[in-house]
């Protein structure tokens, strides 16, 4: 098989994982573990997959002034990220949860032009503009009568933070993954998350009951502490291998629809108006984001 297609597959799978995962995690939250205690499950499980791999590969020495920058990138691409992450799926819906993540290119976009210098065009800011009116409205507005859904103004907004969070560690993390061999980069990346985790997680982790979790809830966690945390990267490692990353992150965009269909199909979730109209407002913002300016041409 062509290997652009097995690319274009293991990206999607990727995709379905990630977009199945809104769905899989709440089905535990909050009811049989704690989102903060589900967080350290993912991490550490993570965290012995990464660096059990990595005895495969070359060691690579990180540098010493590397290491401070890799702490910084672990506490916002791994501990706020997923720890505002779960508990914002624990108080809301999947689907508004999946809509709002799509923010992300959004706030990669805004901590670039901070962080960097990089230049923002009038199309980029009025797309940024758009695109946050829409999660704005579907923080304030997007309550839903599932009964899964405890808080979700609450929720949407801890997502959103998760959202900007992951944001900032992309443009954080730049220059770090290309510096380092993937694996390399991401054991220590969630060793570091590992351990600002612990101090969140810990009351909650001793809370569980862990003899009255239901047979199918422990697939539930070996399902997101193995396909969401493990092999989505890997998936995605290789799609980046073969593919542009233009391409791969156009796959983000799946991720709400693969969501809502799933969510509607077990019957996890439902669609409501505002929930329609801010995911139409939130994707016409990315695209103003994401869309390349026309070069102009001076005579």
């Amino acid at each position: 098989m062509n290997k652009r297609i097995v690319a274009l597959i293991a990206v999607f799978i990727a995709s379905l994982i990630y977009a199945i995962n809104y769905t899989i995690a709440k089905e535990v939250m909050p009811l049989h573990i704690k989102p903060f205690a589900f967080i350290f499950l993912r991490v550490a499980g993570a965290t012995i997959f990464f660096w059990t791999i990595g005895l495969f590969i070359k060691q690579q020495k990180i540098e010493k002034e590397d290491y401070k920058k890799i702490l910084l990138a672990a506490f916002f691409g791994t501990a706020l990220n997923m720890l505002t992450f779960f508990k914002g799926l624990s108080l809301t819906t999947p689907i508004s949860a999946s809509v709002i993540m799509v923010t992300s290119p959004i706030m990669v976009l805004i901590f670039s032009s901070i962080l960097i210098k990089k230049p923002i065009e009038r199309q980029q800011v009025l797309g940024i503009l758009i695109g946050l009116i829409g999660a704005i409205l579907l923080i304030t507005y997007g309550n839903s009568n599932t009964g899964n859904a405890i808080n979700s103004n609450l929720g949407n907004f801890l997502v959103f933070i998760n959202a900007a969070s992951y944001g900032l560690y992309l443009v954080l993390a730049k220059n770090l993954i290309v510096k380092y061999h993937p694996i390399v980069f991401v054991k220590w990346l969630y060793l570091f998350g590992l351990i600002f985790v612990i101090p969140f997680s810990y009351n909650e982790l001793i809370e569980v009951s862990w003899q009255t979790i239901p047979i199918k809830m422990y697939w539930n966690i070996g399902y997101v502490v193995l396909f969401t945390s493990c092999i989505t990267y890997l998936f995605n490692l290789y799609g980046l291998s073969k593919l542009k990353p233009t391409t791969v992150s156009i796959f983000i965009y799946l991720q709400p629809v693969l969501t809502t269909i799933y969510a509607l199909i077990v019957g996890s979730d439902s669609l409501n108006l505002v929930k329609v109209s801010a995911t139409i407002v939130i994707f016409f913002g990315v695209y103003l984001v994401t869309k390349k300016a026309k070069i102009r041409i001076t005579s």
